[in-house]
């Protein structure tokens, strides 16, 4: 049996084994199996040096994506600059980490129509925001504002900003009201603590609200994006679309994307 998992506290709420192991089954990869496993940053580095052989790969999310890259044997050039990788691929010469939410980012951004010039919006900045800025340079953004709840968090996301070429615009929560008016807004912060923006939030109907989260869903901001006739993208979609990537490295195998999307189709119905 060759296996794979997603990692992470928590994680009983995670689509991901859903996802992927549909994909087994449609190319009729019987010897493959993907699953759960609860793990916090502390637990990490005892986890991964602890996997035979038999493991393929992994799948991180939060609070995972930065302690990550401390694992890994190596790191690709994209997730040491952002400075966030949700994947692990077992290599000969150990643990190859990499990112997977940039393209998945990038791609449902651009079928959302968004190009060049854009103003983004970033809520948060944790491993997932980190994705998001290299996905508003990889479209072209002409700005962003990253809004956090503490000042250092900011800082922290400048340096990789300034090697993106990102015009990084820093803002505490308290302001994120007003940043709410860009052309796309990412919202990567845990369940709950986005919910107050949702209240007399004066969205433009143009806008994008990208909310990574998909438990529960809707969340209150995009449920309010929504009635205002923005575009919303959510995390299921981002799921999905990362999740390929991953398959794709994981197996060698193009991923069977209609069976994988209405086995999380089905999941969520």
């Amino acid at each position: 049996m060759t296996r794979a998992a997603v990692l992470g506290r928590p994680i009983a709420h995670s689509l991901s084994p859903v996802i992927h192991n549909a994909g087994y089954a449609a190319l009729g990869l019987t010897d493959w199996s993907y699953t759960a496993i609860e793990c916090d940053e502390a637990g990490l580095p005892g986890l991964v040096a602890g996997l035979g052989p038999e493991w393929a790969g992994l799948s991180l999310t939060m609070p995972l994506k930065e302690a990550a890259l401390k694992v890994a044997t190596s790191v690709a050039p994209l997730a040491a600059t952002v400075g966030a990788a949700n994947t692990l691929v077992r290599r000969p010469d150990g643990w190859y980490a990499t990112n997977t939410d940039v393209d998945g980012m990038a791609s449902l951004l651009t079928e959302a129509g968004v190009d060049g010039g854009a103003r983004f919006t970033v809520l948060g900045a944790g491993g997932t925001a980190r994705a998001a800025l290299a996905a508003a340079s990889r479209l072209a953004a002409s700005s962003v504002t990253v809004v956090a709840r503490r000042q250092f968090a900011i800082e922290e996301l400048a340096a990789a900003a300034a090697e993106l070429g990102l015009p990084l615009v820093p803002a505490l929560w308290p302001d994120a009201h007003a940043a709410l008016e860009a052309d796309v807004v990412i919202s990567t912060v845990p369940k709950g603590v986005a919910d107050p923006l949702a209240i007399n939030a004066n969205w433009r109907r143009g806008t994008i609200l990208f909310d990574a989260l998909y438990d529960p869903w809707p969340t209150p901001l995009a449920d309010s994006a929504a009635r205002a006739g923005c575009r919303i993208l959510s995390g299921l979609d981002l799921l999905l679309a990362q999740a390929l990537g991953q398959f794709r490295l994981f197996t060698g195998a193009e991923p069977p994307v209609e069976a994988m999307r209405q086995a999380l189709a089905q999941a969520r119905s």
